[in-house]
């Protein structure tokens, strides 16, 4: 299932350097079975994608400004559409940095995703070849095509 996120970009330093759209794909029918299982729902090829660029924290407005945006398109027909504003967050990207670097050290930085709000119903299932877009006014749009396991294209 695709989860749009803010991501963060900190320095060797632990500082806030940049914002980044995320999609942080992950499988419901693997996290559903136990909550215990959610590492394993994350963990296969192409289920995180990044971008579509970097936006300094100097040019980008106030996280609490942005509003996430996803849709997911199959056979030209948009399924499933929604957005969420970054101020509903619990926690500031400052806040989860900080939790982040307290057990972890990133000698060459880190990109951390925020975690997401937009969720499709749970009777929804993506399929080979739908198309998901997530995407900010201030950071541009990430589109990622779905492509399932014995599927894969160039």
């Amino acid at each position: 299932m695709p989860e749009p996120e803010l991501g963060v970009i900190a320095g060797p330093d632990g500082e806030l350097q940049a914002l980044v759209l995320g999609n942080d794909m992950s499988s419901r029918s693997i996290e559903g079975a136990n909550p215990l299982y959610l590492p394993q729902a994350k963990v296969y090829d192409r289920s995180c994608g990044i971008g579509p660029c970097l936006v300094p924290v100097s040019t980008a407005p106030p996280w609490q400004e942005i509003r996430i945006e996803m849709r997911i398109v199959r056979a030209g027909r948009t399924l499933y559409a929604d957005g969420m504003s970054m101020a509903t967050m619990q926690r500031t990207p400052g806040e989860l940095l900080r939790w982040l670097l307290a057990a972890q050290s990133f000698p060459h930085g880190v990109a951390l995703l925020t975690g997401t709000s937009l969720v499709p119903p749970g009777d929804f299932t993506l399929r080979d070849g739908d198309v998901v877009t997530v995407r900010a006014d201030a950071l541009g749009a990430l589109e990622n095509p779905v492509v399932t396991v014995g599927a894969r294209r160039p």
